[in-house]
């Protein structure tokens, strides 16, 4: 994620801090200040939120090594104002997975708030709920009340909401996926309406996590029925066929000709008959500004790229696009070069079956007929 920096690192997973996290710690200060509090109660207060996220990313990581037991490793956890955010390459396919995946995170935080009470009430340290602020009262408290809180927030029946995998994963093992998904969405999305209402007259912070809600639930919906729409159909029917290629040795004043006569971005670069790497538009941009015109393709083209196979399934393939953060790959047949693959011809293969309906897309894309 843009914006953040790496904090430190266990079991393999990085943990960011982005920006905005930042503005988070000035609020607590700031207000702490103009409440009349002096420099130790600030210091205090942004303790305390330490304290908080570092639940916050035990929770992530409850998710990420659960995760890791089904085989599904996770890029990276980021922090943010409003929580943090685990990046699994996927979610589980099997639906009692994604329910061990959704129940890690929050088990985590039963955990940790079961352990403060014992240490509380053994010590005999327990206080009044009444007495607790978010500036006052037994910081093991707090921190014990914060982690409840967590778990009945993550457990609201909405995506992005673990809870909202819950309800999917629970769905999934009676009907089809996506059709869990939708329900899991609609639901979600229900949610996130009464959260908005309550807001208007209450907190204006319901009005946000509404927004979130409502959001977080469209996203999931969208992705699961792009999914769904690219299951079973081969990348060989829907690769780009008709494109341009480089050679090592060609200059970019080349590339620019062949960037400004089509609408191709990215260019593989052959010799011999195999592809020996990538120029993307940006390199080029970047080559031009450096070395003018005159300069060797070789010189700037990427060599660490991802193919596919022709014989692959698009579905997967769509995954390994948004996971590479490349806008091309390159289509391999037998060694060959025999295609290409963007986002963007993706979305014109969903358009083109959308605009046939659910029974012509099949009969038009139907792997039989390759």
């Amino acid at each position: 994620m843009k914006w953040s920096w790496k904090i430190g690192e266990f079991a393999g997973i990085g943990v960011y801090m982005h920006a905005t996290f930042l503005l988070l710690i000035g609020w607590i200060v700031m207000a702490n200040l103009l409440a009349g509090g002096n420099l130790a109660s600030a210091v205090a207060g942004i303790a305390f939120i330490l304290l908080l996220f570092a639940c916050v990313v035990a929770h992530e990581y409850g998710h990420a090594l659960t995760a890791r037991r089904f085989g599904i490793k996770t890029r990276d956890i980021t922090l943010l104002p409003i929580g943090g955010v685990a990046r699994l390459e996927r979610m589980p396919d099997v639906p009692i997975q994604e329910l061990w995946v959704a129940l890690a995170g929050p088990a985590v935080n039963v955990v940790i708030a079961a352990v403060l009470f014992v240490i509380l009430f053994v010590s005999n340290a327990l206080e009044p709920l009444s007495s607790l602020s978010v500036t006052g009262g037994s910081l093991l408290e707090r921190l014990m009340v914060v982690n409840v809180i967590l778990v009945l927030f993550n457990l609201i029946p909405a995506f992005p909401m673990d809870g909202g995998r819950v309800v999917r994963s629970l769905l999934a093992m009676r009907m089809e996926y996506s059709r869990a998904t939708q329900i899991a969405a609609s639901l979600g999305q229900a949610v996130a309406l009464g959260f908005g209402l309550i807001g208007l007259f209450t907190n204006p912070l319901l009005v946000f996590t509404a927004l979130f809600v409502w959001i977080g639930a469209a996203s999931e919906a969208s992705m699961v029925q792009m999914k769904s729409s690219l299951a079973g159909i081969p990348l060989s029917r829907a690769m780009i066929t008709d494109f341009r290629t480089l050679a090592p040795d060609d200059s970019l004043g080349r590339a620019i000709d062949l960037l400004l006569s089509g609408s191709q971005q990215d260019f593989p670069v052959v010799s011999t008959g195999r592809v020996e790497g990538i120029l993307t538009r940006g390199d080029l941009i970047a080559g031009l500004r450096k070395r003018g015109e005159d300069a060797l393709v070789a010189d700037f083209m990427r060599r660490d790229f991802v193919t596919a196979d022709s014989s692959d399934m698009l579905e997967p393939v769509s995954q390994r696009l948004q996971q590479c953060q490349c806008h091309t790959i390159p289509v391999i047949h037998g060694g060959r070069l025999v295609g290409l693959v963007t986002m963007e011809n993706i979305g014109e293969l969903l358009m083109i079956r959308s605009a046939f309906g659910e029974d012509g897309g099949r009969l038009r894309f139907d792997p039989a007929r390759i």
